[in-house]
């Protein structure tokens, strides 16, 4: 996720439990992609859910 602050400096934010999801097994990385790729505002909860059912 990008953010941008009021001097219009921008800045790349990254939740710290998104690497553990994200480096995962194959099926599991697949999952927590399509679910990241669907939002619009990052849901931690909603990816530690997909990544748990895969």
């Amino acid at each position: 996720m990008w953010l941008t602050d009021r001097f219009g400096v921008s800045w790349q934010v990254v939740p710290a439990v998104l690497p553990k999801l994200m480096g995962g097994e194959t099926d599991r990385v697949i999952a927590v992609g399509t679910a990241l790729r669907s939002m619009s505002k990052l849901d931690i909860a909603a990816l530690q859910q997909a990544y748990d059912k895969a």
